[in-house]
């Protein structure tokens, strides 16, 4: 990486946290789909279940760390509270 200039995603050393949320929705995407709903015919019925799964995880799927509300509809939120803030000069 150092070749081409590029630089690791990561936290900080000895911090997991990154890691470990990766970890948690690789578990969850396990669970909720290759192991429920599998096998499948071939690649391109794989890649069109992922797409789905992906776009009901994030549209409507509750999530308690949001509140109970689908990760879009939280940042939809974030973003109008954003433009409801006075910006000063």
């Amino acid at each position: 990486m150092v070749e081409v200039g590029a630089s690791a995603s990561v936290g900080s050393v000895a911090d997991s946290y990154d890691n470990a949320m990766a970890e948690a929705l690789n578990g969850t995407f396990k669970a909720e789909l290759i192991e429920h709903q599998g096998p499948w015919r071939d690649f391109d019925e794989v890649e069109r279940a992922v797409f789905q799964w992906v776009a009901w995880y994030n549209g409507e799927r509750l999530h308690s760390a949001l509140g109970y509300v689908p990760p879009d509809e939280y940042e939809q939120a974030y973003w109008a509270s954003l433009e409801e803030v006075p910006q000063t000069a």
